[in-house]
This record gives C-alpha cells, sequence and structure tokens, in this order.
C-alpha cells in the first residue's frame, strides 16, 4: 500500500525569542526518526512540510539522516495555525509575555480555548484563516502530496500537530473537539501512517514515536 507518513516537527524553542526553529533536543528527535525509518528499510519517492522553519529543519534532518537524495518541497498548506493569532483574539496581546514566561501549560490551556471558539466561529477580530478554511487547506496538501504515485510509494510530510490533528479528525469524520484533543496530544516528531489510494485515504497509526521508545530516551518524548 501506498503510505503517507504525516511527522510533526521536533521540539521547537519554547521560551526563546524565535520559536519557530529546533532546539537542540528537537534536533535530535528528528534524527532518531530518521535512523530508525532508514532501519526499516522505508524509501520515500516523495517528500513535502510547511515553509515553517521547524517543519524544514525536521525533514532536513529526517533526510540526511537517512542518507536520501530528495529534499522536501515546501508548500504553506502543511503549515500551522497561527497559535498566536488566535491567542491574541481569545485573551488580547499577551503572547509574548505568556511564552517568555516558559508556562507551557497556561499557554496551552489557553489555545485549547481559544481552537473551541474558534472552530465555532466566536473569536473577534481579525484571523488568517477560518476553521473551515484550514480544514480544506490541510486536506489539500495531504491530497496534493499523495499524487500521481504508485501503488507503493511513501510519503514524507512534516509538519505540526494542529495540521495532523485537523486531518486525522477529517479522515475520521470526527468533530472540532476531537481535532483539537488530536493536536494537543500530539507529539514531538511523532506520526501517523494514512494508506492511501485515488479513491480513499486510512489512518493506520497515530502519534508514534518508536524511535523513542527505550530506557535512555525516555526523557526525550515531549510535546511542546
Amino acid at each position: 500500500m501506498a503510505t503517507l507518513y504525516l511527522v510533526r516537527h521536533g521540539q521547537a524553542s519554547f521560551a526563546a525569542e524565535n520559536y519557530d526553529r529546533l532546539s537542540a533536543l528537537g534536533r535530535r528527535q528528528s534524527e532518531w526518526l530518521g535512523e530508525y525509518f532508514a532501519g526499516r528499510g522505508i524509501v520515500f519517492g516523495r517528500a513535502v512540510c510547511g515553509t515553517l522553519e521547524r517543519q524544514r529543519e525536521t525533514a532536513r534532518a529526517i533526510l540526511e539522516t537517512m542518507g536520501s537524495t530528495l529534499s522536501a518541497d515546501e508548500h504553506p498548506g502543511w503549515n500551522e495555525y497561527s497559535g498566536e493569532a488566535l491567542y491574541k483574539a481569545y485573551l488580547g496581546d499577551e503572547w509574548a509575555s505568556a511564552r517568555a514566561k516558559g508556562d507551557v501549560r497556561s499557554v496551552y490551556r489557553t489555545i485549547k480555548a481559544a481552537l473551541a471558539d474558534w472552530s465555532e466561529g466566536k473569536l473577534k477580530g481579525e484571523l488568517p484563516e477560518t476553521w473551515g478554511e484550514f480544514g480544506a487547506r490541510i486536506a489539500a496538501a495531504m491530497h496534493g502530496a499523495c499524487a500521481g504515485l504508485p501503488a507503493e510509494a511513501n510519503v514524507l510530510a512534516a509538519t505540526s500537530g494542529g495540521a495532523i490533528g485537523r486531518g486525522i479528525a477529517d479522515l475520521l469524520q470526527a468533530p472540532a473537539r476531537s481535532a483539537i484533543e488530536l493536536n494537543l496530544q500530539f507529539r514531538n516528531s511523532g506520526f501517523c501512517e494514512v494508506f492511501f489510494s485515488p479513491r480513499s485515504m486510512r489512518l493506520v497509526s497515530f502519534n508514534c514515536v518508536p524511535h523513542l521508545e527505550r530506557a535512555d530516551r525516555r526523557e526525550a518524548i515531549t510535546y511542546s
């Protein structure tokens, strides 16, 4: 079966001035995932990623560690929703100070509430896109990444937790609250496997981190 591997980026730099880059651990997580794929004999026929730096770095680290000659095609359809825009629309202009404090739980509680309001059309102010538009672009990115490939192809897509959560929830015809829950429990460098054909897509696995599930890497399982 042709398989789409939806990979969440490695750990980003949460409390740093620039969140949108991998931490040292995030790079290592991505390299370990590349080692895992190579050890399983997986060869990617296509690789894609969003235009965010943490997504590009993740794809690059995976492919380089595998010894692949591919480079990931960048497409904004794979980008994450704007957490900053949602946070500001929900709670005002406190995003930078909240992140600088490094209080992951507080930020994620706010983002979860903002996501719920966004999905119900309740957020006020300017937003880059609606909940429906977000879902439509993720679906288009998934189908575009798989188009025109042979029956046994493997596709790597390095993206973000919200994009994966929305894409998977829509495949399962699940409600918005499920997309939000799937988003917020997704682990850094975790992946999903989706079987695809010209007629359908089917979820096979979710939030897998076999490359981190060993005694000396348990502390490397992260969520932000």
